[in-house]
């Protein structure tokens, strides 16, 4: 019994010795094969990483885990689309804001040239028919733009010289118009005092004395204003005469900054605009005199002051759709209100009402046709929004522009679709087969060749494409 426990001792070590052996031969064996690999690599090369031992499989009593599905295909697919169109909205809406801050620095500039181009459309027919009688390209834009210009600086000096001659008489009539409004508002069904017309009147001369600061500022801003309208007005003069002169030129070179791929669809909707424009501007300004003529006759029979500058200012109203015939009739019938009274008050606004009513319904669909045809929503809301960048020179511009934006749309969808058609019929005329030649039963067959009219397809049909 005691030579047991010497027995397992010496056994246990000796399985010790045997299980270091094993792990230094181990050791060995990788060293050598580490120094194989590295034996033909280069100096500088870096070393292989070690093996990564291999991961046991889990066990078969483990519980499955399910796989995550793709993101894209866990979100529905309305929010996906909402989210696609979200983006590029917000992008255009960037892009609008940038363009709407551009314009907005040099608004000064973008006025005079949109004026000149309105300018250009309603001269540049004259200069096309000088052209037609021999008349050299420069001398018949220089005699258009002369006369143009002319005619305009007396229309001007006119409507001034009839303010200034009669301001004394208007003034003279205000008195006695109010004098005669304050009676008939005392024997007026409304109950109204003297005592309360007086305390109107007081407050307006409170309100002038307090506000004698802010008229003053107004004043100065006015002549500011007058300044930057002188500029761009000497801008849309420069700028209608290299209109006239070379607009065609012009008009090439901006086609080059087209990409080419939009340049063939952009040049074919440029005369499109360009009619539309012209189209506006004439039949505007043919319903603007007959609205002027006929309203200023009516203020000259009835005896109302100013009728000379009421009429032009009506004339000039009539390029602001909608807006500009409710503010120019407004002001005539005041006029007619304080100077002659209510009845003749009554009678200018029976006069403005009717020409306005021959005007929407006969004048326009007759004279501007088809050719300008913009929603009355549309017209309100681009006098609007015009108004609110531009001002009096936005909302003026603001209709031409959205007839104008209207007409190139129209156009481009046209032309997408023909060209849609085109490319359909194109690929049918590839992809029809061939015709194989017929031989009688006496004849030899005559295989297709090179030279063969069999071997030609046949003519497509004509595809119905709009022209």
């Amino acid at each position: 019994m005691s030579r047991v426990p010497g027995w397992l001792g010496r056994v246990g070590a000796g399985l010790t010795q045997m299980g270091e052996r094993l792990d230094r031969r181990k050791a060995e064996v990788r060293a050598e094969a580490e120094d194989d690999l590295t034996a033909d690599l280069p100096a500088s090369a870096p070393l292989p990483a070690p093996a990564r031992e291999s991961v046991p499989p889990p066990p078969a009593y483990a519980p499955a885990v399910a796989a995550r599905p793709d993101p894209v295909a866990a979100i529905p697919w309305g929010i996906r689309v909402a989210g696609e169109a979200a983006w590029r909205l917000l992008v255009l809406a960037g892009t609008l804001w940038v363009l709407m801050r551009v314009i907005s620095a040099v608004q000064l500039v973008v006025l005079a040239f949109a004026a000149a181009l309105l300018i250009t459309a309603l001269l540049q027919p004259t200069v096309a028919w000088l052209k037609r009688f021999g008349v050299p390209r420069g001398v018949a834009t220089a005699l258009t733009a002369i006369a143009g210009f002319v005619l305009m600086g007396l229309i001007g000096w006119f409507v001034v010289w009839q303010v200034l001659e009669n301001l004394d008489d208007l003034s003279n009539r205000v008195t006695d118009g109010i004098d005669e409004l304050k009676r008939w508002l005392l024997n007026s069904p409304f109950h109204v005092t003297e005592k309360q017309i007086n305390d109107i009147a007081n407050n307006l001369s409170d309100a002038v004395g307090t506000n004698t600061e802010e008229i003053t500022s107004a004043g100065l801003q006015g002549v500011t204003v007058m300044v930057e309208f002188l500029t761009g007005a000497l801008l849309a003069m420069f700028s209608t005469l290299f209109l006239l002169y070379d607009g065609k030129r012009i008009w090439r070179w901006t086609l080059k900054l087209v990409p080419a791929q939009a340049r063939e669809g952009v040049a074919g909707a440029g005369p499109r605009a360009w009619h539309t424009l012209t189209a506006y501007v004439r039949g505007t300004v043919l319903v603007a005199l007959i609205d002027a003529g006929f309203i200023g006759l009516g203020l000259y029979f009835l005896d109302v002051p100013l009728a000379v500058p009421l009429a032009v200012f009506i004339f000039l109203g009539a390029f602001i759709p909608l807006v500009g015939a409710v503010i120019s009739g407004a002001l005539a019938v005041v006029v007619a209100l304080v100077t002659d009274g209510v009845f003749t008050a009554l009678m200018v606004l029976v006069v403005v009402l009717a020409v306005q009513q021959i005007e929407g319904h006969i004048l326009q669909p007759f004279i501007l046709g088809r050719a300008v045809r913009v929603h009355p929503l549309a017209v309100v809301l681009s006098v609007a929004a015009g108004g609110l960048v531009a001002g009096i020179g936005g909302a003026v511009v603001a209709v031409p522009l959205v007839a104008v934006t209207n007409t190139v749309v129209g156009y481009l969808r046209s032309y997408s679709q023909e060209q849609a058609l085109r490319q359909a019929a194109a690929a049918e005329s590839e992809q029809e087969p061939m015709p194989r030649p017929t031989s009688g039963p006496g004849e030899p067959k005559v295989l297709p060749g090179p030279s063969s009219e069999a071997s030609l397809p046949a003519e497509p049909e004509a595809s119905a494409h709009p022209e």
